[in-house]
C-alpha cells in the first residue's frame, strides 16, 4: 500500500472589497469602503468583493434591489373624472406633470376575468374613450383550471401584437387573485420585467393576493408551482367592486381576513366575530337600511387592518428568504385540498379548512383555550365559512406537512394561534398530537354523525 501524500489545504487568498461609482457615464469599481466623492456621479450600494488563490480568482457580486409599490384606495375607480387608473402608479410629480402636458396618447393593455367584464366591460371602455387612451382590453376566463402557462402565453402573445413600451405602459390585470397571479407572471416575463398594475374586484384578492409580490400559475397538479416575486407597480383598491360579487365568494374573502385577526389583531378578530353578518349583507357597502352608517364603518375598519396586518408581514419578506411567516396559517394542508377536490372548493373555503383544523392542533397543544376554540369556530360558522372536510384526511396532512419539510429548509414552520389575535411559529408538533386534534375536529365539526373520518 502506497503512501499517501498530505495535501495542503491553507491557500493563500488575498481579499478586496470594490464599491462601485459612475463617472461621467461610466461604472468604475474603487478599491475600498471610503469613495472621494468630487469626481463622482454616485456611489451604488451594489458591491463587488474579490477574492484571489494560487487555484484562481472569484468574485462575489452584493446587489441590493429595492422594490417600490403603491396600495391606494380609492372611490369610483371607474368614473372618467377618476385618473387613478391611468397615473395612479406613479410617484414621480416630474413625471406626472410631463404625462399631463403630453399630447402623446396614453396606451394600455388591460386584461380582465370574462365574468366581470360581462359587468364592467361597456363602464371600462368608456372610461378609456373618455380619456382618449389607445387601448386593447383581453377578456379572459380566469379560474384554477385554467390558471397555466398556456393561459400566460396567450396573454404575452396580445400584449406582443399590441406592443407595450415596457417602462412607461403598464399591463392592467382586472379581477380576482387568479387573473392577478396569471397577469403579474407574464408581465414579470415578458421582456425580463414590465409593470403591471392590479385591481382587485374580490375581497379575497382585495386583501390578499392585491397588495403582495407573488405571481404564479398551477403546474404539474400543484397550485402556483411556476411562478416569480415581482410585486405591482401599484394596486388600486375600489370597493364598490364587490357588490357584484356573490355571498359566497365574500365569505371567500372574510377567510383570509379571519386569518389575519388570529394571527396578529385581536380587534379585527371581534370585529368579524361581531359584525361579520352585516358585512356579508352589505357586501362591504355603504348601507342605508337597517345597518345604517355602522355597515361602512366596519367594512372600512376591517379591510384597513387587513391590508395594514398583512403588509406589516409582507414588506420586510417580499422574497420569502425567511421562511418563518405568520401568513402561512391556513396554507399548509389547504393546497392539496383544493387541488384535489377541484373546483368544489374555493381558495378561502380550503384555507379556513385548513385553519379550523390548526385550531385544534392549538387546542390540543395547550394554546387555546376551549372558549376560546369555541369563539374561533363559532366565528367561522358565522361568517359561513365550512370547517370541515371528508377529504382533509390524516393521509393528506402527513403528506402535505412531509412536501413542506421539503420546501421550507427542513422545519415544518407550522404557525398556529396562541391565542385571540397572537400566534408563533412551532416545529415540533408530534404526530400524536396531529391525530388527536383530527380525532375530536373530526367528531365535533363533520357534517353528519356517521360520516367516516379517515384517520
Amino acid at each position: 500500500m502506497g503512501k499517501v501524500q498530505q495535501v495542503d489545504c491553507e491557500c493563500k487568498e488575498k481579499k478586496t472589497e470594490f464599491s462601485l461609482v459612475r463617472v461621467k457615464g461610466t461604472w468604475k469599481s474603487k478599491p475600498g469602503k471610503k469613495i472621494n466623492k468630487d469626481p463622482v456621479d454616485c456611489v451604488s450600494p451594489a458591491k463587488i468583493f474579490e477574492s484571489v488563490t494560487e487555484h484562481g480568482t472569484s468574485w462575489t457580486v452584493v446587489s441590493p434591489i429595492t422594490f417600490t409599490y403603491k396600495v391606494t384606495e380609492t372611490h369610483g375607480l371607474l368614473d372618467p373624472g377618476n385618473s387613478t387608473l391611468l397615473v395612479g402608479h406613479i410617484t414621480d410629480s416630474q413625471q406626472l406633470e410631463d404625462i399631463k402636458k403630453s399630447n402623446k396618447p396614453i396606451r394600455r393593455f388591460i386584461v380582465i376575468d370574462q365574468e366581470v367584464c360581462d359587468i364592467y366591460g361597456s363602464k371600462l371602455t368608456e372610461y378609456l374613450e373618455a380619456n382618449n387612451v389607445m387601448y386593447k382590453i383581453l377578456a379572459l376566463p380566469t379560474t384554477e383550471e385554467n390558471k397555466s402557462m398556456e393561459t400566460a402565453l396567450k396573454i404575452l402573445d396580445e400584449v406582443n401584437n399590441f406592443g407595450l413600451d415596457r417602462r412607461t405602459e403598464p399591463i392592467i390585470a382586472i379581477g380576482g387573485g387568479v387573473c392577478l397571479d396569471i397577469v403579474g407572471l407574464a408581465a414579470s416575463l415578458y421582456r425580463r420585467r414590465t409593470p403591471y398594475i392590479r385591481v382587485p374586484t374580490t375581497l379575497l384578492s382585495y386583501i390578499d393576493a392585491s397588495v403582495g409580490a407573488k405571481t404564479g400559475v398551477n403546474f404539474a397538479n400543484c397550485k402556483n408551482k411556476l411562478g416569480a416575486y415581482i410585486p405591482p407597480v401599484a394596486a388600486l383598491l375600489d370597493l364598490s367592486f364587490i357588490q357584484s360579487v356573490p355571498r359566497r365568494h365574500i365569505s371567500n374573502g372574510l377567510a383570509e381576513m379571519l386569518k389575519m385577526a388570529l394571527m396578529k389583531h385581536k380587534g379585527l378578530f371581534e370585529l368579524l366575530e361581531e359584525h361579520g353578518c352585516m358585512l356579508l349583507d352589505t357586501k362591504f357597502q355603504a348601507d342605508n337600511t337597517v345597518y345604517g352608517h355602522s355597515s361602512q364603518k366596519a367594512a372600512s375598519q376591517a379591510t384597513r387592518i387587513a391590508i395594514t396586518t398583512m403588509l406589516e408581514e409582507l414588506a420586510p419578506n417580499l422574497w420569502e428568504d425567511d421562511l418563518n411567516r405568520l401568513v402561512d396559517f391556513g396554507h399548509l394542508i389547504s393546497p392539496a385540498l383544493e387541488m384535489k377536490v377541484l373546483p368544489s372548493l374555493l381558495h378561502g373555503e380550503a384555507v379556513n379548512i385548513d385553519m379550523s383544523y390548526m385550531v385544534y392542533v392549538s387546542h390540543e397543544s395547550g394554546l387555546l383555550t376551549e372558549e376560546e376554540k369555541k369563539r374561533i369556530i363559532s366565528c367561522m360558522v358565522g361568517l359561513e365559512l365550512p370547517v370541515w372536510h371528508e377529504e382533509f384526511t390524516m393521509e393528506l396532512i402527513q403528506k402535505s406537512l412531509q412536501d413542506r419539510l421539503k420546501h421550507s429548509g427542513g422545519l415544518v414552520r407550522m404557525p398556529l394561534p396562541v391565542g385571540l389575535g397572537q400566534a408563533e411559529i412551532f416545529n415540533s408538533t408530534s404526530y400524536d398530537v396531529l391525530y388527536r386534534a383530527h380525532v375530536k375536529w373530526c367528531e365535533e365539526l363533520s357534517v353528519s354523525s356517521d360520516s367516516t373520518c379517515d384517520a
